[in-house]
């Protein structure tokens, strides 16, 4: 019988816990027939480097990839360096292009060679200094052609320099316009809401985000053989539809709606969501079985799978959501695929231990501890570095 813990809540109080929920299986999957589904894959770091990990980057290569395995197993599709690998956020350029690189071989040598796609961005620029609209295009094309000639698919990933240097909607459209110009292949464009990254407060050239849907709309509509989807991150259900159903025939849309990923994944009488989330890294053996059943047509599988899974992506994701990196390693860290709860950037300690200790009761209710027992033995030491015996 398992031991009981001893967990902080909200209110202040200690609680003794005892893991009693049913583990998912993990089983190997096939991709999913009637969806796309990426998950965006975190990092991990390297405990050992004698470094000063808010300065300077060091992964566990090992480690990394192996959870980049760990997806393509389950039939999932993996976003590469994207904002759920801290981009932005500790993870460098130089780094981002390696993990690239890498992850790109591993998927050929997996035979995954058609189920990644990498982020490009401009996070090369540097960040102090002012960057002009050229700038911003050449960062965007040189990053753009590195993703290319590793033979990776380009996810357009939304630029803080651009959002700085851009002073209407006009400016987007300059941009994007000569970026997708310049592509081999069809890209997935990227609209990351204020909620994920204040910087990018504005996108698109408009405050108001019904104004901002217009702008992004017309440049998906003049450059639509050029854009294979557009992931839209910006937590409003109703938004995201209301946007889907007015995209241009063969342009996807990609949910990166980490709150209603279930029902915009179902979708209703007029279409459906694909998904690029990251809360797939978190609960990728629900993912996989709850596409799986909807592949066969159950419905109410799917809702069975997905439904326990959105407390814990909610909690997660929750404000400040920037930080739901560190929720995303934690779980990683509970369920065995790293051996250690240290992240890029020292992000580890961006959240508290009364919200690692809600993860974990939310993660063992929806069946997403793989092992209590070996989880509830990677807790202990979490709980006893902030002094909970």
């Amino acid at each position: 019988m398992l031991k009981e813990l001893t967990l902080p809540r909200a209110d202040g109080s200690l609680k003794p816990y005892i893991p009693h929920g049913e583990p998912l299986p993990i089983v190997p999957a096939a991709p999913p027939r009637t969806r796309v589904a990426y998950a965006a894959a975190h990092v991990v770091a390297d405990p050992l480097a004698d470094n000063d990990p808010t300065l300077r980057v060091a992964l566990d290569w090992g480690a990394t990839l192996a959870y980049r395995r760990h997806l393509w197993s389950l039939g999932l599709s993996v976003a590469e360096a994207m904002d759920t690998a801290q981009r932005g956020m500790g993870l460098d350029w130089e780094t981002s292009g390696e993990l690239i690189r890498r992850s790109v071989a591993e998927a050929r040598a997996e035979g995954a060679k058609d189920r990644i796609a990498c982020g490009a961005g401009t996070d090369h620029l540097d960040q102090n200094q002012a960057s002009s609209l050229v700038d911003v295009e050449r960062a965007y094309e040189e990053q753009c052609a590195s993703v290319e000639s590793a033979g990776g698919r380009v996810i357009l990933m939304a630029s803080r320099a651009l959002a700085a240097a851009a002073r209407g909607p006009e400016d987007y459209a300059r941009v994007y316009g000569n970026v997708l110009s310049a592509v081999s292949e069809p890209v997935v464009l990227h609209w990351l809401g204020e909620a994920f990254d204040p910087a990018l407060k504005g996108y698109w050239g408009h405050d108001d985000l019904d104004l901002a849907m217009e702008s992004c709309l017309g440049i998906i509509g003049e450059h639509a053989p050029k854009i294979e989807g557009i992931k839209v991150s910006l937590l409003d259900a109703e938004r995201e539809v209301a946007m889907r159903r007015r995209l241009p025939e063969g342009v996807r849309m990609y949910s990166g709606d980490d709150f209603d990923y279930p029902g915009l994944i179902l979708g209703d009488e007029e279409g459906y969501s694909d998904a690029l989330l990251g809360v797939f890294d978190a609960i990728a053996p629900a993912a996989s079985l709850a596409l799986r059943a909807l592949d066969e047509g159950d419905e109410e599988r799917y809702g069975e799978v997905l439904s326990p899974t959105v407390p814990l992506a909610r909690h997660v994701f929750r404000s400040p959501t920037r930080f739901y990196k560190t929720g995303v390693v934690f779980l990683a860290y509970l369920n065995g695929h790293q051996d250690h709860f240290r992240m890029v950037g020292g992000l580890e300690g961006a959240r508290s231990i009364i919200h690692l200790s809600e993860i974990f009761v939310l993660a063992d209710r929806a069946g997403l501890l793989a092992d209590p027992e070996q989880s509830a033995g990677r807790m202990r030491p979490v709980l006893a570095l902030a002094g909970v015996s």
